[in-house]
Parts: C-alpha cells; sequence; structure tokens
C-alpha cells in the first residue's frame, strides 16, 4: 500500500518514521507552557542523514541523536508551521535509532488552552486542555504530525499538586518513587535510554500514562484540572469538575450500552478504556476521539440524554478514525463519513431503525446541502469528498461535507447492494483487514471491489468521480423514509403560513414531545422556507414553546437562527452570550457570521468578539477573525 502524501506534513516520513515516543513534561500553569523533552524511537526506510520533523512556534533547546547533540534548523512555513531539520549521522535502512528533543511549547501553542481558574466551573483550579486535530500536534510534540504515521507512546507528566492529569491513553497512577506494581509496570515499557533520568520538582506530581495501540499524532491529547471521576461500567467512567460530574455521569448513563452495541456491529473493542471527560465550554467541537478518554463539549449536557448521539459517533471513531485512519486530510471521509454512517447504525439498534432514517434524512437536507448551496457554492473545491488541500490548512477546509456526503455514499452502497447484514459484514472485514493502518480512498475501493466481486455490475454503475472529485450535490439521493419529516414539516408550515388563530390554537404538547432532533427539524424547516417570518410571530413561538428556557443547545442554535432571519432585535443579547459563554465551532461560527452580515449589529457582534478573544480557543479565534 506504501506511505501516502501529506500536504500538511514536511516530516520525511518516507525515509525515517517514528513508531514510538516516550515523553518526560512538566505543565507550567503560570507562564502557560509545557516543557520537558520527547524520545522519538525512530526507523530508517532508506539510508539518510537527516530527520524532518513537524513544529510550530516550538522552543528548541537542544537535539540528541544517540546521546550526541546535533546541528539542527527551524523553517517556518506560514499557516502549516515550521519544519524542524535536523542532522544526523548517515543513517542505513532498517537501523533504528533514538532521537531526543529538549524543547518548550509557546503560551500561544495552537493545540493548548490553559483557562485561568476564574474561567472554570467551580473556579478552583485553572485548566489545560489540548486540541490537536488536524494538524495542531506539532505545536506540543516535535513530531511527524500527519496521520500516514502511528505510533505508541508513553508519558510522564508532572503538574502541580492538587490538579488531575489525564491523557489519551492508560493511566498508571503517580510515579512516587515507590514499589508500587502499577509504576514498575510502566518503568519496563518506558525506560529511557542514553542515560536519561526524571525530575522531580517540589510542589508537582508526575502522573504516568501509556498507550499500547499504534495512534496518529492528531490523536495525542492532554488535559489538567480540578477533575472527579464516577464510573459507569467496568470500563467506562466520567470525569468533570466536581459540580458537573454527577450530572454528567447521569447523562453519559448509556456509554456502555453504546459501547457494547458499536462492538456488535464492528468487532471487538480495542482500546482497553473508554473514558469521557466533560471540558470547558470553550471547547470548540462537539466531542474529540481521543483514544481511552473522549472529550465532549458540556453543551450536551441537555439535561435529559436528548444529545447523546454525539457519545455515540465518538465511540464509533474508535474503530473507523482511530484504528482504521485516513492517511493524509483530502481522504478525512474515511474518518468521519464512516463514522458517521455507524454512530447512526447504533443509535438504530438501541433506539430503533426510525430514529436511523430520521437521522439519515436531517444529515442530507440540513447539514450537508445547505454548507454546499451557502456556505460555499457548488463548485466550490471543499465541498468534493476528497479536494485538493495543498498548502492549506486542513482546519480551513473543515465543514459537514466529509461527515455527511461521505456517509450518504455508504447509505447508497448500502442500499443498492441490496444486503444490509452483509454490508455490515463488509465494514466488520474493512476494519479488520486494515486495522493499524493509514488508507485512502482507492485503498477502501479496492477492498470493496474485492469483498463484492459477484456484484461489479452493481459497483460499476455508481458515480465514482460524481461521488469523489466533483464538487456540489453528489449525482444521486439515497432513498429515505420521511413519514416523521413530514408530520415535522407540517408543524413548521403551520408557523410560516398559518393564521395568528391557528398559531395560537395549535397543542404545545405536540411540539413538547418531539424527540431534540424533530424539535430541530421543525425549527429548520421554519428558517430555511423561504417565507417572510416577522419578529411578532417569532415571539409568539419563542413563548408558545418556552423557548428562553431552554437547556438543549442544538434547539437554541436553531431558534437564534430564525431570530437571525427575522431581524428580531431584542434576541440579539441572548445570542452573544449563547455564542461568548460556549465556543463549540457548530453554533459559534454561523451566529457569527450572520451577525456580522447584519449591518445594524455588526460593529457589536465585533466588538463582543474581540473582547471574547481571550477566552476563546485558538481555532475558534482564528477561524471566526477570517470571517470579519
Amino acid at each position: 500500500m506504501g506511505i501516502h502524501k501529506d500536504a500538511a506534513s514536511f516530516a520525511n516520513f518516507d525515509e525515517v518514521s517514528i513508531y514510538h515516543i516516550d515523553l518526560d513534561l512538566k505543565v507550567n500553569f503560570e507562564q502557560k507552557v509545557i516543557d520537558g523533552y520527547a524520545v522519538l524511537r525512530m526507523k530508517c526506510h532508506k539510508s539518510t542523514n537527516k530527520v524532518i520533523l513537524d513544529s510550530r512556534d516550538l522552543s528548541i533547546k537542544d537535539v540528541h541523536y544517540n546521546g550526541d547533540s546535533m546541528p539542527y534548523k527551524a523553517v517556518d512555513h506560514g499557516v502549516l508551521g515550521q519544519s524542524l531539520n535536523i542532522d544526523i549521522p548517515h543513517t542505513e535502512s532498517g537501523k533504528e535509532f533514538d532521537l531526543v528533543v529538549y524543547y518548550c511549547t509557546s503560551p500561544t501553542a495552537s493545540a493548548l488552552q490553559f483557562v485561568d481558574k476564574e474561567l472554570t466551573a467551580d473556579k478552583n483550579q485553572p485548566f489545560l486542555y489540548s486540541q490537536c486535530q488536524a494538524i495542531h500536534a506539532r505545536s506540543i510534540i516535535p513530531c511527524m504530525d500527519t496521520p500516514a504515521i502511528k505510533q505508541t507512546y508513553n508519558a510522564r507528566v508532572q503538574v502541580p499538586k492538587g490538579i488531575t492529569c489525564l491523557m489519551s491513553a492508560i493511566g498508571y497512577g503517580k510515579d512516587n518513587r515507590e514499589n508500587d506494581a502499577k509504576v514498575k509496570e510502566w518503568h519496563v515499557d518506558g525506560s529511557y535510554k542514553d542515560g536519561l533520568d526524571y525530575i522531580f520538582y517540589d510542589g508537582y506530581e508526575a502522573f504516568l500514562f501509556k498507550q499500547p495501540q499504534r495512534m496518529p499524532s492528531y490523536l495525542f491529547a492532554i488535559v489538567a484540572g480540578d477533575l472527579e471521576k464516577r464510573d459507569i461500567s467496568d470500563r467506562c467512567a466520567v470525569w468533570a469538575e466536581p459540580s458537573m460530574v454527577d450530572k454528567a455521569r447521569w447523562e453519559f448513563e448509556d456509554t456502555e450500552i453504546m459501547l457494547k452495541t458499536a462492538e456488535e456491529l464492528l468487532g471487538k473493542y480495542r482500546w482497553g478504556r473508554y473514558d469521557l471527560i466533560v471540558l470547558p465550554p470553550f471547547f470548540p467541537f462537539g466531542g474529540m476521539e481521543n483514544p481511552c478518554l473522549t472529550f465532549v463539549t458540556p453543551t450536551i449536557i441537555a439535561g435529559d440524554r436528548s444529545l447523546t448521539n454525539v457519545i455515540a459517533h465518538e465511540i464509533a471513531h474508535s474503530w473507523t478514525g482511530n484504528l482504521v485512519t485516513n492517511a493524509n486530510w483530502e481522504h478525512f471521509w474515511l474518518n468521519e463519513g464512516f463514522t458517521v454512517f455507524c454512530e447512526r447504525k447504533i443509535m438504530g439498534r438501541i433506539y430503533g431503525e426510525g430514529v436511523r432514517q430520521f437521522e439519515n434524512i436531517c444529515g442530507w437536507e440540513d447539514r450537508m446541502l445547505p454548507v454546499i448551496n451557502e456556505t460555499f457554492n457548488p463548485t466550490h473545491e471543499f465541498t468534493k469528498l476528497c479536494p485538493c488541500l495543498n498548502g492549506i490548512d486542513p482546519d480551513d477546509a473543515y465543514s459537514t461535507i466529509p461527515y455527511e456526503k461521505g456517509s450518504a455514499l455508504l447509505l447508497v452502497l448500502e442500499q443498492k447492494l441490496g444486503d444490509s447484514a452483509r454490508f455490515e459484514q463488509f465494514l466488520r472485514d474493512y476494519i479488520d483487514k486494515f486495522a493499524g493502518q493509514s488508507v485512502v480512498t482507492d485503498d477502501w475501493k479496492q477492498f470493496l471491489y474485492a469483498k463484492y466481486s459477484d456484484k461489479k455490475d452493481v459497483l460499476d454503475s455508481i458515480d465514482w468521480n460524481g461521488w469523489l472529485l466533483e464538487a456540489g450535490v453528489p449525482p444521486n439521493t439515497p432513498e429515505f423514509d420521511d413519514e416523521t419529516l413530514k408530520d415535522c414539516r407540517h408543524l413548521a408550515k403551520v408557523w410560516t403560513d398559518g393564521t395568528n388563530e391557528e398559531v395560537e390554537n395549535l397543542d404545545t404538547k405536540v411540539f413538547n414531545d418531539l424527540s431534540s432532533d424533530m424539535k430541530v427539524k421543525v425549527l429548520d424547516c421554519i428558517e430555511t422556507s423561504g417565507k417572510a417570518f416577522t419578529g411578532e410571530r417569532f415571539l409568539k413561538l419563542f413563548k408558545k414553546y418556552d423557548l428562553e428556557n431552554c437547556g438543549n443547545c442544538e434547539v437554541i442554535f436553531s431558534f437564534s437562527l430564525i431570530a437571525l432571519k427575522s431581524k428580531y432585535k431584542p434576541l440579539v443579547p441572548f445570542m452573544i452570550d449563547f455564542v461568548t459563554r460556549q465556543g463549540r465551532l457548530k453554533y459559534v461560527k454561523p451566529i457569527f457570521n450572520k451577525l456580522f452580515k447584519w449591518d445594524e449589529m455588526r460593529e457589536l457582534a465585533i466588538a463582543k468578539f474581540q473582547e471574547n478573544v481571550p477566552f476563546m480557543h485558538p481555532i475558534t479565534a482564528q477561524v471566526i477573525s477570517k470571517m470579519i
């Protein structure tokens, strides 16, 4: 299969690759940096006298090759960071060696957010968390920051006493230099070469971690703060600040059920533990599938378990993404399209096939089509399933396209091939075949043709270029069960076309009894109807369903879009508060974008955004600033 080009990485991974990383790090909350050293265990694929790593604003102190100091040079490449060019003695193909890099991160590292204690939920301790996808691991570790390369890692991280540290790995407790069996077990695999020794700092505690499964750099993750743990099952737990942990434990009660259902669909879970960590509100994504420790936004804690499909999505990533990984970001749909497809399979098995069907049609209508036709345009490069990203920061191309267009392709295949059970078996075979590897679309497609050699005529009938390489709406639409959708559209039509009397006579219970997704669908149908929706009519909607007291962020987002369409000024302070007290890009980006385009509110929105930048994740701030 070979190693696939990655336009976002400078590393010479065709010549030499990292297969294991040992880290000894110290988290300094006062200076907002992490410093220490990384032992990169490497293997040559071709004879070479250089190693090129990916870096971003790292302060490099020294580099050692098998104990000897080596010359190095950092070369800037703009938005993609720096290449760290290291001269090494001529090394033959097949040889293994250690490269030790002593370094310190920048206080503005793009992957790290240091949160002052005043901004946490409990205000007891400062907080640190990382977000490395897509190419931000290079701002924490000098590495080959590409999903084409996978490695195991061990880490020893020191944090101030009173703070708990977690990582995307199995925790082995604290390194207290006592004869603790777990510490000894960690030291067997994690003992450093070249005479390197551990340093203990006064007032600090060292936490030990081991990730024995090979994983790409974007799944490296660290979090530190005032955290408590609540067990869900023998292998699942939730971590959060003390004031949130019990609420989170209740919200995510079904995690073990979802994990077992995913195993029935996709095969044995291979990562040991599946823990959740609830992050501060400024986390830019709904969830992040970091192995052993999924990061989730508190915006999915709705108080009624109505948004836990996010957990099903991140669980599915344990197979599609973490285990079988896109080799570069031009094939991101292999991670996300497969995961959305599997997420909905999981939800369908637990909550009924109707749930899956409804999610499929909402994904097509509400998450894919608007991005193609409004966010971008039908000819935009980023609406391709496999876009060209040469010289482009993958964050700039991020959208729902790989999620929903990719999932729709798999749905079309399942329907055309005509045997759902066989297609699910194909998914398991695909995962087993490529487990631990990084692949591109051609690898998957060749495997698909091999497994369905008896259905070659069906596969040949697929417009592959139209799906994979052409911009805009896919060449054909999956089959959808739209009965529930019709009910949602009918209710929305009363609101857009009905008289005041008809609106007044609507039974509030009908809307309140809908699932979260169905409520959102009603609101989205109102927003996208093309009909004028006055501020007066919006106020009736707002009051009738008591939307002001809704705890579901998906519903809040949807009725905010209606308010923006209606130019309903009294709700502007509410919306600005919503996009500044949480940083989830899914909500923040569209609302700020529409406020910026509203002439009367543009100046206020820009001022509020700029005022809030110090409290936002760097990724979020970067994305929003580009829209001004």
